[in-house]
């Protein structure tokens, strides 16, 4: 469990009427049992134009994550080292291009993009094992396999990064739960194009439908999965 049931990137901006208001959400946070780790959109539209404020770069790439997507790359890297070390299922999700055109409810701009946008950053580049899910809406669980996938690999709970917080990342948790999973959002791997709505997301989710802990929290428990793992 975190210090605190609070102690997280929100406290700045969440007021402390509020807290009060959601004290009766209060409770132990924690990787549940039989995990996997859940990786959303980590292609390389979000990190379009460099590590550089997402105010320089929106007028050139309207779909990054500047700065935000960058910092996140080294403890998302060490994520997927625990993750491979304590041998748990890998799920990737991608934009699906092959039923044509992008489909949206708004008239949001992206970035021009090619062959590589949708394909997954070299840092987390899939193995032969893992399973990439294309998606055509904010949410991995509309209209794809992935339950299917659980199922089989006997999933009975979830480890989430990726981007953006606000968007796929929440729908996906929000549809996890309604699916009955039990969810780990990691704070620091992942990421949004505004710190205000990130910090928000991640409070709404916290207090409604997932556990945001910490990625040394979530790195000691697989560390202890991949120490069960070793022979005698």
């Amino acid at each position: 469990m975190a210090r605190d049931f609070e102690d997280h990137c929100w406290r700045d901006v969440i007021a402390p009427e509020a807290l009060a208001i959601y004290r009766a959400y209060v409770r132990e946070t924690f990787v549940g049992e039989r995990p996997a780790l859940i990786a959303i959109d980590l292609y390389n539209l979000a990190y379009d134009g460099g590590p550089k404020p997402i105010r320089e770069l929106v007028d050139a790439y309207p779909s990054t994550c500047g700065e935000f997507a960058w910092a996140a790359i080294a403890p998302t890297v060490r994520l997927f080292s625990a993750a491979r070390a304590a041998g748990i299922p890998i799920i990737y999700s991608t934009f699906d291009r092959s039923g044509g055109s992008r489909v949206g409810a708004t008239n949001r701009q992206i970035n021009r993009f090619d062959d590589r946008s949708f394909e997954i950053r070299e840092e987390f580049t899939p193995r032969p094992h893992d399973i990439v899910v294309p998606k055509q809406r904010a949410s991995l669980f509309y209209g794809t396999p992935i339950l299917a996938h659980l199922v089989k690999l006997g999933v009975r709970s979830l480890i989430f990064c990726g981007e953006s917080t606000s968007g796929c990342v929440r729908a996906s948790v929000v549809d996890a739960y309604s699916s009955g999973y039990h969810s780990v959002v990691v704070e620091e791997c992942t990421f949004d194009r505004h710190l205000l709505s990130h910090k928000v997301n991640l409070f709404d989710m916290h207090h409604k439908y997932a556990d945001v802990m910490h990625v040394d929290e979530v790195v000691a428990h697989l560390d202890g999965l991949a120490d069960s793992r070793k022979p005698g």
